[in-house]
């Protein structure tokens, strides 16, 4: 990527050629998410993911709390004493607001940049992917993600499970079901939504799909709602997996203008060696005036 130009096309897509498919992801319509956390049951038994989430945060019925490399989808449940009409009617009685949060699958995603080994590859489909058998752990994607998704993975032992059964220390996050995209089905979250909350196809029908559907909400005067993460002009390019919220993104924890974090690196490069050059002049200069006395 060249990181003085940020384009709406995805990092590393175009190298596929001929066998680069139709950019897929999600579309997350939280004004009808029951939080029922079907998507986070069905994401753990299809990516074999350890269990997580057994404490209880006092955060309404949020026991995950947040992304991590055992929690690829988290639904978050936040409530308020607001009313769920601008308009105010409805008065101001208790509303929850649920979202189920996860891998933002960026245009433009910090952690290629940042990765030393290829682990982190973009696939055919537009989306991200961590290569296990690749990874390190050394850790460096972690920091760079703007939304805190990836994560490394510790575990305790667990004997009666062989491959749970040492630390882990490799990076984990959403692979948006890479292996069920290559067999021709969609994400085992998607397909597990009773609602449609979670929607799935390619990027720009979604785009659209969503577009309809805010606007319906602002007709009907729902109070708060507004896309994150659907303009492909913003800092990272658009996000492959999108959402329609209720209120501010800060409401549901995330950054409210995100960027990729990698955005300035040519330019603290470029300060930094013109730096180093005129120290290194100045260095010389008194080396040749000291020697001439």
């Amino acid at each position: 990527m060249n990181l003085f130009e940020l384009t709406a096309q995805p990092d590393g897509w175009q190298a596929y050629g001929e066998e680069q498919q139709e950019r897929v992801g999600f579309f997350t319509d939280t004004s009808v998410c029951i939080g029922c956390k079907a998507c986070e049951v069905a994401c753990k038994e299809w990516n074999v993911i350890p269990d997580d989430g057994h404490v209880w945060t006092g955060q309404s019925y949020d026991n995950t709390g947040e992304l991590s490399a055992n929690s690829w989808r988290h639904v978050a449940f936040v409530e308020q004493e607001k009313p769920l009409r601008a308009n105010g009617e409805g008065g101001t009685g208790l509303r929850w607001l649920m979202e189920s949060d996860v891998c933002k699958h960026c245009t433009h995603a910090a952690c290629l940049d940042v990765c030393p080994t290829g682990s982190l590859f973009r696939t055919e489909f537009g989306t991200v992917v961590v290569q296990q058998d690749i990874c390190n752990g050394c850790g460096y994607c972690v920091p760079a993600c703007p939304f805190g998704v990836l994560d490394k993975r510790h575990l305790a032992p667990a004997p009666d499970l062989p491959a749970f059964a040492k630390e882990d220390g490799r990076v984990w996050k959403c692979t948006l079901c890479y292996d069920r995209l290559k067999g021709g089905h969609e994400p085992a979250c998607a397909k597990a939504c009773p609602t449609k909350s979670i929607q799935f196809g390619p990027l720009d029908e979604l785009r659209e799909r969503a577009d309809a559907r805010l606007a319906k909400l602002e007709t009907e005067g729902w109070n708060g709602a507004q896309l994150y993460g659907r303009d492909p002009e913003d800092g990272v390019g658009g996000f492959g997996a999108f959402f329609l919220l209720l209120d501010e993104p800060e409401v549901y924890g995330l950054p409210p203008d995100p960027v990729v974090t990698t955005r300035d690196l040519p330019e603290m490069w470029t300060n930094m060696l013109a730096a180093a050059g005129a120290l290194l002049a100045g260095v010389t200069a008194l080396t040749l005036l000291g020697g001439r006395r």
